[in-house]
């Protein structure tokens, strides 16, 4: 697979830091108001959105990284465009296990939104479709790899630093359940990734739990929900008290890395700690 025009982007950037915020798993229903597990999935964004604003004033670039509808409605999409333009006009998405590609792709309203490849600044982030139709668990398959390794070898030539973006975990995370549903072909993504020193960070969705390692010299990084948080090192479907929250990360010219994750204080959310699934 090779990338189209349309499917490249440069953000044109002064120099510096690269300021990235990270929405993910928004789980927006097709009417606002709509619930998950109890939650009201529009009113968890808008108050991560508020934090965001608050905390976080210069953004180049964000990145919502799948789930971003419970049952990929267009109403979601179009509201979700709405609420990210609160933001930043430069938002990319990404299809979760949740979402509807075609739905997602007829409603954007931005050249950005749907691309696979950014480049700025020093830096390029590489959107990886890990998305099985019908099926809740991930895999990127031949021609998600081959757009990976076409994208990071072109980066290698410009001496671009790296950051890959899915939405399922390439990783076990120590929730069985979840790690039921990690990318099936995980050893053939990193095998790809093993061939470019320049890859500075893999960053998920879908665990609805923040995770920080490390891999040689990459980040893995896995971040909260907007919406409901599932309970860490969990063997059955739990779900986990935690706030709503969003992660961020600057990317700096030397490669460097620097991410952290904040959580809404002082908002009140109900979630349904007792259910036994969500699916």
């Amino acid at each position: 697979m090779s990338l189209l025009p349309s499917d490249s982007h440069v953000i044109a950037h002064p120099g510096g830091v690269v300021q990235i915020v990270q929405l993910t798993d928004t789980h927006l229903c097709k009417a606002q108001g709509g619930t998950l597990l109890g939650m009201d999935t529009d009113h968890s964004l808008q108050a991560v959105i508020n934090l965001v604003r608050s905390e976080r004033p210069v953004i180049d670039l964000l990145l919502g990284t799948g789930d971003l509808s419970d049952q990929g409605a267009l109403e979601a999409y179009r509201r979700l465009q709405e609420y990210c333009a609160r933001l930043t006009d430069a938002s990319c998405w990404l299809p979760g296990n949740h979402d509807d590609r075609a739905n997602m792709a007829s409603v954007a309203d931005h050249p950005l939104r749907l691309c696979r490849e950014i480049r700025v600044g020093r830096w390029q982030i590489v959107m990886l479709d890990s998305q099985v139709p019908g099926d809740v668990g991930g895999e990127l398959g031949q021609g998600e790899l081959a757009l990976l390794a076409q994208a990071l070898g072109a980066a290698a030539e410009l001496g671009l630093y790296s950051l890959v973006c899915l939405h399922h975990q390439p990783v076990k995370i120590g929730c069985e359940w979840l790690d039921e549903q990690m990318v099936a072909d995980a050893d053939a993504f990193f095998a790809v990734l093993d061939r470019f020193p320049a890859v500075r960070g893999v960053l998920w969705g879908h665990v609805h739990q923040q995770v920080d390692r490390r891999r040689g010299d990459i980040q893995l990084m896995a971040s909260p929900s907007t919406c409901v948080q599932f309970a860490p090192g969990s063997v059955d479907f739990r779900a986990d008290p935690a706030p709503p929250g969003y992660r961020w990360l600057d990317l700096h010219e030397d490669g460097t890395l620097v991410t952290g994750v904040s959580r809404v204080r002082g908002v009140s959310f109900t979630v349904d700690l007792d259910c036994g699934g969500y699916l």
